[in-house]
Parts: C-alpha cells; structure tokens; sequence
C-alpha cells in the first residue's frame, strides 16, 4: 500500500491536498499518526518564544565615542595651551639681544615646528573618519606618547639645560610628524 509522503502531509495541512490523499488519510492509521506528529511539531515550534534582537546599542556606543574624544581633546588641548604658552614666553626669553646662543636658536627652531605641526593636526576632521584597529591603535598611542613627553617638558622647562630640551622638544617634533603622517596616511585611505 502507498503512504502520503511529507509534500501530501504538508498540502493536507495547508488545506491544498489532492483527492487522493485525502481519501487516503481518512483510512490509514499510519498516515493519520504522521499528520497527528506534523501537527504537534507545528504547534511546539509556533509555542517557541519569538527570538528578537537585542535592542540597538549603536547610538549608546557612539555617544561613548564621542565622549571619550571630546575628553582627550580638552586633556590634549589644555597641555598644548600650556605648552603654546611656555614656548611663547621661551621664545621672547630668547629673543633678548646679547644673550641668544646656538642651543636658543636650535630649542626656538623646534619649538616653532612643533607648534606648526600641532596647528596642522588641528586642521584634521578626525570625526568624519573611519580608522581602522590598527590605525587607531597607532593614533593612540602616539597621542598617549607626546602627552607623557609634554608632561616631562612642562617639569623640566624651568630646571633642564638647554641641550636636555632642546632633546626632548626634537623627541616630541618627531613624534608629532608620526603623528601627522598616520593621520594622513589614513586620511587618503578612507575613500577606498
């Protein structure tokens, strides 16, 4: 004798069966067992709790984003504000006649490339860009370094010689180019 087969079970529960198979169905206790089991799985999975998604944690992450850059920008722009400011005052030292030697000039030279390099940092939209891990990785920790090294100048400007500044301001210009040419590099990336 020949069974209804999944389709003919699946028709007859949708309503759609042929002819056939609902004759069939009517007779064969096998049949009416295999039909009773697709109902019962059918009611089990629809019993099954509606699986949803977690809700959107994007908006919560973003604004965490946001809040951590707005605060390493006010960190970062109160130790260059201050930095700006002593190399000013260093610089009108210097200036005085007579008393401008090669070390002054070389620590004034330095001192005005670092702060035209923090000025062209700061012409960056770093908001609108997409870093990747890596890249950010390397931005944060070339930041993280050049605040260190801005802490040192800051203890050191008053009681340092001139050849132990003029090394560390040199140290922080390299790491500020490092800086620029990872921001850059990233900048011209981002559009592919």
């Amino acid at each position: 004798m020949m069974h209804c087969t999944m389709e003919d079970l699946g028709a007859l529960q949708a309503g759609e069966a042929s002819v056939w198979a609902r004759r069939h169905i009517t007779t064969c206790a096998a049949c009416q067992a295999e039909l009773e089991g697709l109902y019962q799985r059918i009611a089990q999975l629809k019993a099954l709790p509606a699986l949803r998604p977690p809700r959107d944690r994007w908006p919560a992450v973003k604004s965490a984003l946001r809040a951590q850059r707005s605060r390493r920008r006010r960190t970062w722009g109160a130790w260059t504000g201050s930095l700006a400011l002593a190399a000013t005052i260093a610089a009108v030292l210097l200036m005085q006649p007579g008393t401008q030697s090669t070390a002054h000039a070389e620590l004034t030279h330095v001192k005005q490339q670092s702060a035209t390099l923090e000025d062209s940092l700061q012409r960056y939209d770093t908001d609108g860009r997409v870093l990747s891990g890596h890249a950010a990785a390397v931005v944060a920790d070339l930041e993280d370094r050049i605040s260190i090294l801005d802490g040192t100048l800051v203890q050191r400007e008053q009681s340092a010689q001139d050849a132990e500044l003029l090394q560390l301001w040199q140290e922080r210009v390299g790491l500020m180019r490092e800086l620029m040419n990872a921001r850059a590099t990233r900048a011209r990336y981002v559009g592919l």
